[in-house]
């Protein structure tokens, strides 16, 4: 036996496990580019440990059937698997811990018994357990077979950025409620088919419209084009949501990063006319705003500005904004948790609604790509404050 076999394909593959479970765990918050490095490398191990630990077993067990284990470098390849499926199984540990964490913010956000005061009907659609299929044996596939995705409808009249999708069950029932969602990337890029689906998915089975929204990026367009084509969706979704099933008297705006930016605007500036030129008159209210690792600082630098302009969800808190859920991880490093504990707790202090405020242990950016224990619980949290905010209306 050489001591110095070494099989370099079972290295290799353990290797890149290996390195995005570290950036997982602990992920680099800079300098740049190394945060944005750590982010990318450790985001889909993040989010899919168990299909990271197939993959490694079953390298592993290959390595062994083939006899590539036959050296003392190559035991020290299958030793370093260990330890990477040790790291694994932390990853898993943590996504387990946000079903309770979101059960505490909840019974924060909405009073120890919200959950007796939800309606017979809303509840008993509530999810009693998490859908460990999907979780563990498909969570890149996102579709549903009972859901019809209408899509690239015209919202406005700045091409392909003005488009929307729109999910909705297949069996068509009339009066459900509405969901309009705006995407992130910063403003700079993204697309209406990206982010948040499970959740789209998941509310459009159960009787919700949901509207995933384009929106004009930069530098073509600037803060205030991206509020108004939000606010657009939203005024839209009123129009026309009944011809697909809908009933916008209960309509829920959310979004993911600068797409949960511009949630918390539209929920704080319903009907503002300095934020939707062209259609002032249109109702842009929400009953409620969802917002998932949203960014809640101030929109870039405007050159030549004499101040900075009041593009902050900060700025515009009142008394009479809506009923808030936000969730965000404790380990993001494109949008750091303190901003979004500071908004929150800002808006708590005056507020008249409930707020919901929500960190996830080890959750990154983008935590809404696939079906993961740790997104699915944040889909059944947002499904069980909308069912308790829906309470409060007439059946």
């Amino acid at each position: 036996m050489s001591f110095g076999y070494l099989p370099y394909g079972y290295l290799a593959g353990v290797a890149i496990f290996a390195v995005c479970a570290a950036f997982a765990l602990a992920p680099v918050r800079r300098p740049r580019p190394w945060d944005a490095v750590s982010f990318r490398l450790g985001l889909v191990i993040n989010e899919m440990p168990v299909f990271a630990l197939y993959c490694l077993l079953a390298s592993t067990g290959l390595a062994w059937a083939q006899g590539d284990l036959r050296s003392p470098a190559a035991w020290s390849v299958a030793g370093l698997a260990g330890l990477t499926a040790v790291g694994l199984a932390v990853i898993v540990r943590r996504g387990t811990r946000a079903r309770p964490v979101l059960e505490r913010a909840l019974d924060e956000g909405l009073g120890a018994n919200w959950r007796s005061a939800i309606r017979a009907d809303l509840a008993a659609g509530l999810r009693r357990r998490p859908p460990y299929a999907r979780i563990l044996l498909r969570p890149f596939l996102v579709r549903r077979r009972d859901v019809e995705r209408i899509a690239d409808i015209a919202y406005g009249d700045a091409g392909k950025r003005n488009r929307l999708d729109v999910y909705r069950h297949r069996s068509r029932p009339a009066g459900g409620p509405v969901l309009v969602y705006a995407h992130g990337g910063g403003y700079n890029s993204g697309r209406k088919d990206r982010e948040g689906r499970p959740l789209l998915y998941r509310l459009a089975s159960r009787g919700w419209v949901c509207v995933s929204a384009n929106y004009r990026l930069r530098p073509q367009a600037g803060f205030d084009e991206h509020l108004a084509d939000f606010k657009k969706a939203i005024a839209w979704a009123r129009e026309h949501g009944p011809e697909y099933g809908a009933d916008p008297t209960v309509l829920v705006a959310a979004g993911s990063s600068a797409g949960g930016h511009l949630a918390a605007l539209a929920a704080l500036t319903p009907g503002d006319p300095a934020f939707q030129p062209g259609f002032e008159d249109a109702d842009t209210s929400v009953t409620a705003a969802v917002s998932l690792y949203g960014y809640y600082g101030r929109y870039y630098a405007q050159p030549g500005a004499e101040a900075d302009p009041p593009t902050s969800p900060a700025d515009h808190l009142h008394a009479g904004a809506p009923p808030f859920f936000a969730a965000h991880g404790d380990r993001d490093t494109v949008v750091p948790v303190e901003s979004a504990r500071e908004f929150t707790a800002a808006l708590r202090r005056v507020s008249a609604e409930p707020v919901v405020y929500a960190e996830l242990p080890g959750a990154q950016h983008a935590f809404d790509i696939v079906h993961s224990l740790r997104f699915e619980a944040v889909v059944d949290a947002v499904e069980a404050f909308a069912a308790r905010i829906r309470s409060r209306e007439p059946a």
